[in-house]
């Protein structure tokens, strides 16, 4: 018996999809290889290497709220085509300023790690709002773990191709396979759904921006969720940042053992795209994210109370599986409880929360690292996401009960005026 047209024509779609999601991921690990190295071989100080980080995630912060904005008035595809196609046109001019005037190198190079910064928030604004216009039915949960798992392995993946292609290329041409990777991203989205499109009145920017906050806050089990998000990114953010610390300084490893700790999260990111689908279909989505929270606290306690590198080097990966499983649950859940018109204008000041914890994590592991010991500060983290966090993702597990399927919540409040303007009649 032949397939179904439809079938058909949608598993290609999924798989442009996937290939264009994973493209621009490499192609930013890409970028961050190489621009770091050539900017510390150029100048022999680690502070430009720290202020180049600073200019890496400060315009994002900025941009994600607008860029929300922007998802909700011209799509997913189009914001996807265009930011990546500003990326691409972006680095080229950066490397050739580099290669044509090498005394700007340092300002080209840092100039454009903040517009690739700036364009990276309309790149997730996009995937966030294209992922429930892929989905069918009760597929959303399965097409979230796709992106989840394929987001994991690209960043895995992208550090070993670049090392690989640098040492055969060199650093400034590595930029050149990321113009290519960024441009070959909007290529695989040409046919891509935009999603629920809203018109902006140019006049109404402002208000649409503080319209978003507003739905925000008055959303209870999503505000709650960008709680545990926060929490989570800040411990996993302090230990991110320590780990080549601890390996190759606390326990005198090798770099390869860094290597290899990175690669088996990659290896868990591969197997994780086949063994979540298969848990969804005997667990439901709140047993998946409890699970994966469990895992994600034992693998930080572990990491904190690590008495040798092989114990540490295990269980972060361990840690980035809980992660993993824990985000087809925060990812599936969010969309459900946002109305898809405004999905754009809350996701953005949702992930501008969630990010808020990158520059803390730096000034923690920075301030406190040297006199508490980073692994200590690691296990704290760990404790206080297992403890008052769980109690917290209780909570929020609740509210999205209630608010998806009529079950009560522990604290019955009633709904917000600015959530009700916006509900539809079927919605809590």
């Amino acid at each position: 018996m032949s397939s179904d047209p439809i079938d058909v024509r949608r598993a290609r779609r999924l798989r442009w999809f996937a290939a264009g999601l994973m493209l621009g991921i490499v192609a930013e690990q890409t970028v961050m290889f190489a621009v770091p190295l050539i900017i510390y071989q150029e100048t022999g100080s680690v502070a430009y290497s720290g202020i180049a980080f600073a200019v890496e995630w400060v315009p994002a912060l900025m941009a994600y709220p607008f860029a929300g904005m922007l998802a909700d008035r011209f799509g997913g595809r189009r914001l996807f085509l265009d930011a990546n196609v500003a990326r691409a046109l972006c680095l080229l001019v950066a490397v050739a300023a580099c290669r044509f005037a090498p005394s700007v190198t340092i300002i080209a190079l840092m100039v454009n790690s903040a517009f690739l910064s700036a364009l990276m928030a309309p790149i997730r604004m996009s995937v966030e709002k294209t992922v429930p216009a892929l989905a069918e039915g009760d597929t959303l949960s399965r097409l979230q773990s796709l992106v989840q798992n394929g987001e994991l392995l690209a960043r895995a993946l992208g550090p070993v191709l670049a090392a690989g292609l640098a040492h055969w290329l060199g650093k400034l041409p590595l930029l050149l396979v990321g113009t290519s990777a960024f441009a070959l991203a909007a290529v695989c989205w040409r046919d891509m759904p935009s999603g629920v499109r809203k018109v902006v009145v140019t006049s109404r920017i402002g208000q649409d921006l503080v319209l978003g906050w507003k739905l925000l806050i008055a959303n209870r089990p999503v505000v709650l969720l960008a709680l545990v998000n926060f929490t989570i990114n800040l411990a996993f953010s302090i230990a991110i940042s320590a780990n080549a610390y601890l390996i190759t300084g606390v326990f005198q490893a090798s770099d390869g053992i860094f290597g290899l700790m990175n690669a088996g999260a990659g290896l868990l990111g591969f197997l994780n795209l086949l063994l979540i689908p298969r848990l969804l279909k005997a667990w439901s989505i709140y047993r998946l994210g409890a699970c994966g929270f469990a895992l994600m606290c034992f693998g930080l306690v572990w990491m904190g109370t690590a008495s040798n590198v092989w114990i540490y080097a295990t269980s972060f990966p361990a840690a980035m599986a809980g992660v993993a499983w824990f985000n087809v649950f925060n990812r599936t859940q969010r969309v459900k409880a946002i109305e898809p018109e405004h999905l754009g204008k809350v996701i953005g000041p949702f992930y501008l929360i969630n990010s808020l914890s990158y520059p803390i994590a730096g000034v923690v592991t920075a301030s406190l690292g040297p006199v508490l010991g980073v692994q200590n500060i690691v296990l704290f983290m760990a404790l206080l996401l297992a403890l008052p966090g769980s109690a917290l993702l209780w909570t929020t597990t609740r509210h999205f009960r209630a608010k998806l399927e009529g079950e009560p919540a522990q604290e019955g409040a009633p709904a917000c005026p600015i959530a009700a303007t916006h509900k539809g009649p079927e919605q809590a």
